[in-house]
């Protein structure tokens, strides 16, 4: 550990350009089962849309990798979600917080990027931004320190991470020894009661191939309302197949429609937070007990400084807190979180029969599962190594600032002079 500490000396960011490589896993090929239309979704309501989620743009904003290096030469990363939009505000708005502050004081860095965002901030792209660099700033940290992350976030609490797989292929789940299934729900509300039908005939056979005992989860990815969840759970009931939880089923904002479901079946589980954002989002999950799982996306609410402050808020009302994917970010979390026992895993194969490392070709060494479980070693910080090959497109090739046009970095008294000429 250095005697005296180095500062943040650069901040830089890409794009990764190959399909599949980073942390938007929705930019994927043709026929990948993550972006096909036999997923229910918001944007079923419109026919024109349904062929696949491509099409009406689920992977539109893709990945980006952010760098930092601190003035001793050490370097950071960290891959996340937002794509070419990101990279602007990190390098037009955030680095100016980031560039000569010292590594440790993360809790200080995120709140100047939280708050000086906030007019046009809060959730969606501009968190996602921030958490890329919450994540690279804290990989950074730990190779100064030799440290891993969770060694430096509370250390361990478990000697592994039990896993559950996410993808259409439960048996293949099964025998690859992860603990549960989540399936996509097929059909939403615009399928009205035939696709109720559908759905748990869907339902019952995914439960008929891995057993009674095995559990099964379903996601909605936020496509049902209120009327229909509860016309859905009861058949699937009525029909004999448990369900070991479903998940999203609602607009992330409908805080009194979880709260009518959790009346209406409390012996069901209901999970959400997937896409939510920050302390303040999680803050009405938490207190109103509705959700009995948490879900935030570490590289979606504001990273891991804002995953900390989540999952200890949860803490307090006894609420496990299972990070929605986001790989390796998530199972350092995790193994250091004491209310949170297991974690997900995207099979991120096409066909989804096997699991792929998480952010596709970008690193060397992800740490993939065994048996349905993973675990850490104490190689320092997120213990990525950057692929050499990693095709990276960097922001100076695809975003050229002209004087004049406003772009963040430039001085307001520079741009009132040049009028001035």
């Amino acid at each position: 550990m250095p005697k005296e500490w180095p500062t943040i000396a650069k901040l830089e960011t890409f794009i990764p350009s190959a399909q599949g490589s980073g942390g938007d896993y929705h930019r994927q090929k043709g026929g990948h089962w993550i972006i096909q239309g036999d997923i229910s979704c918001p944007m079923h309501k419109y026919p024109d849309w349904r062929e696949s989620r491509a099409k009406w743009g689920i992977g539109v904003l893709g990945s980006l990798f952010v760098k930092i290096t601190a003035t001793d030469g050490t370097v950071g990363y960290a891959t996340g979600f937002g794509g070419p939009p990101a990279c602007w505000l990190i390098e037009e708005h955030f680095s100016r917080f980031v560039v000569g502050a010292d590594p440790r004081d993360t809790n200080a860095i995120w709140d100047q990027m939280f708050r000086a965002s906030i007019f046009y901030g809060r959730k969606g792209l501009p968190m996602a931004a921030i958490s890329a660099v919450d994540l690279a700033i804290w990989d950074l940290l730990g190779k100064i320190r030799g440290e891993p992350i969770y060694k430096m976030i509370g250390g361990r609490t478990k000697k592994e991470i039990p896993l559950y797989l996410t993808g259409p292929q439960s048996a293949s789940a099964k025998k690859l020894g992860f603990w549960g299934s989540k399936v996509a729900l097929p059909h939403g509300p615009p399928d009205g009661v035939e696709g109720i039908r559908k759905n748990v005939a869907y339902l019952k056979a995914k439960k008929e191939e891995v057993g009674p005992d095995y559990p099964l989860m379903v996601d909605c990815w936020m496509s049902l309302d209120v009327p229909y969840t509860l016309q859905l759970v009861k058949a699937v009931e009525d029909a004999g197949v448990k369900i070991h939880w479903w998940e999203e089923v609602l607009h992330p904002d409908d805080f009194d429609g979880h709260r009518t479901l959790k009346k209406a079946f409390p012996h069901i589980l209901f999970t959400t937070g997937e896409h939510e954002y920050s302390k303040y989002g999680f803050r009405k999950l938490i207190e109103d007990r509705s959700i009995d799982i948490l879900q935030p996306d570490v590289m979606w609410l504001g990273g891991l400084t804002e995953l900390i402050k989540v999952a200890s808020m949860a803490a307090a009302y006894d609420i496990p807190v299972v990070p929605h994917g986001s790989g390796p970010y998530s199972f350092h979390a995790i193994m250091s979180f004491p209310n949170s026992d297991f974690c997900e895993y995207i099979a991120n194969s096409p066909d989804g029969h096997t699991v792929l490392p998480s952010f596709g070709d970008l690193f060397t060494n992800e740490v993939l599962p065994l048996n349905g479980k993973v675990n850490l070693t104490d190689e320092p910080g997120f213990g990525l190594t950057l692929n050499p090959n990693a095709q990276l497109v960097p922001y100076s090739d695809f975003f050229k600032p002209v004087k004049g046009i406003g772009y963040a970095s430039e001085k307001p008294e520079e741009v009132a002079q040049e009028a001035s000429h």
